[in-house]
């Protein structure tokens, strides 16, 4: 089954994590956004790395 997710094409997935009174998104290419005080708002960074080419 790893040689079968090697195969697939690259995907985002994100989530956020809380630290502290912050919350951040991640994704699994590595990319980490900017610490924010509203979750939303973290989603929102999210959605729209996602959504890059």
């Amino acid at each position: 089954m790893a040689q079968e997710q090697s195969e697939l094409p690259e995907t985002h997935r994100t989530t956020t994590a809380e630290q502290g009174r912050f919350c951040l998104a991640r994704c699994t290419c590595g990319w980490r956004g900017p610490s924010r005080r509203a979750r939303s708002k973290a989603r929102t960074d999210a959605e729209e790395h996602t959504a890059r080419p």
